[in-house]
């Protein structure tokens, strides 16, 4: 997991700096600010692949674009640091043969364009940093279709997909589909219409051959192809949780290893396409729904948010010792960034209120 993070001559400022705290991190403020820059940053840091475009460095003279970071492992923590060679237009990473062994945490990315990335440390070989194969980058179709490499064996695939694994799970009847039954309800918007299976799939149109898994809505049964656009984003990162945790697990037994005791999670952009009522449970269950995967699992979960209903979700959940609000603020020609005392409002529009995030009024 991460201790620290920081970017000079990267990004809208001269230099940034963050100590993520140990479970939760909420990133909030400005558009063009740097959150997903973060993200994506943190994920380079714990991965060695990009997610999309790798950071871009500063060219004004004198600049000397670097990314350093602290590493936690089980036993001990590294100092990392990656300089960008412009020659090779590419970052270059100067880390001990130790550290240079392949983060020992599964990072599973909710990307702000609807996509998702997992990196699983029981599917790669070799040392840090690996080749961009290693890490799993879904668009919104594959998260649904699956997921095949270039090059891979015929009839074989890295992912089956949504579609074909939830159908797979819930004729088993085995514990993977109970497993994602419980993780739909815990991000369900509220316990009076939780997100669940269907009794059965359903056929859409005579043209599509497939059997399409349903959800169980008060309304009736729903094809998970027809569901609103914040159902699929949940019901995405649901099966991808599921997935990423169960193909992990599968992989450790089969090179004999204990599965990890830990699992990061980046969220950019909380909110997209979630009702009001939504935003209030999401971060919370999030903490929480990992123990549905491991009762003994940890999470560093990092999310970026510009909802004060987002915030607001976690005023009787956040805790100093273990959780921490950062705010980047584009002031001038430069961005600062501030870890910010945990405040309740009772009036979550006072959020963002300039000036109204400094002072501890609880």
């Amino acid at each position: 997991m991460l201790e620290r993070l920081e970017l000079r001559d990267v990004g809208p400022a001269p230099s940034i700096q963050i100590e993520p705290a140990p479970r939760l991190n909420v990133l909030a403020g400005d558009n063009g600010g740097g959150k997903t820059l973060l993200l994506d940053i943190a994920w380079w840091a714990l991965t060695g692949t990009w997610a999309g475009y790798p950071a871009a460095p500063h060219r004004r003279d004198g600049a000397r674009p670097a990314l350093r970071w602290v590493d936690r492992r089980p036993t001990e923590s590294f100092a990392i640091e990656a300089s960008f060679s412009f020659l090779e237009q590419q970052w270059q990473t100067l880390y001990s043969s130790r550290a240079g062994a392949a983060h020992p945490t599964p990072v599973l990315y909710a990307r702000a364009d609807g996509g998702f990335s997992v990196w699983d440390p029981q599917r790669t070989l070799g040392q840090w940093p690996l080749p961009a194969y290693s890490a799993f980058h879904f668009s919104p179709q594959q998260i649904w279709d699956g997921l095949a490499a270039e090059g891979d064996p015929p009839r074989s695939a890295r992912c089956n997909g949504l579609l074909r694994d939830w159908t797979t799970w819930q004729a088993e009847q085995g514990p993977t589909f109970g497993t994602l039954t419980r993780v739909l309800e815990a991000l369900s918007e509220h316990s009076g219409a939780p997100l669940r299976p269907g009794a059965a799939t359903a056929r859409m149109s005579l043209h599509d051959p497939r059997d399409i898994p349903t959800l169980d809505l008060p309304y009736g049964p729903v094809p998970v192809l027809l569901a609103s656009a914040g159902m699929k984003r949940i019901i995405s990162l649901a099966y991808l949780l599921v997935w990423t945790w169960r193909e992990h697990v599968e992989a450790a037994t089969l090179k004999g290893v204990a599965p990890s005791s830990e699992l990061v999670l980046l969220v950019d952009v909380v909110e997209a396409h979630l009702h009001p009522h939504w935003q209030r449970v999401l971060l919370p269950a999030l903490l929480a729904v990992v123990r549905e995967l491991s009762p003994t699992l940890e999470v560093q979960l990092f999310a970026t948010t510009h909802a004060p209903l987002v915030l607001s979700s976690l005023e009787r959940r956040f805790d100093d010792a273990c959780d921490a609000l950062f705010h980047l603020e584009i002031e001038g020609s430069e961005v600062t960034v501030s870890r910010v005392p945990w405040a309740l409002r009772g009036d979550v529009s006072l959020w963002f209120t300039p000036g109204m995030l400094a002072p501890d009024e609880r």
